[in-house]
């Protein structure tokens, strides 16, 4: 069985940390930009975490999972 996403650190937590420090990152620069990749594959590290939490726990006990699945594909350029 796979482990709950909050046994290890994982690649996902580093990238989260590297982007607060960084501050929010626009890859958009007009109303005709669209983002390089499809929704569907961006941000696998934390699309994982946030499915394999949801699953294990309910989506009641994932917020900050799915919030930071959210503030990923916002870097992408995604408007969600």
């Amino acid at each position: 069985m796979v482990g709950l996403p909050t046994d290890k650190p994982s690649s996902a937590l580093a990238f989260l940390a590297s982007q607060q420090n960084q501050g929010s990152v626009t890859t958009a620069s007009g109303p005709d930009s669209k983002p390089k990749k499809k929704i569907c594959c961006a941000c696998p590290d934390t699309k994982k975490l946030r499915d394999e939490c949801i699953v294990e726990l309910g989506e009641a006990a994932c917020s900050k999972w799915i919030d930071a699945h959210l503030k990923c594909l916002c870097a992408e350029g995604f408007n969600v």
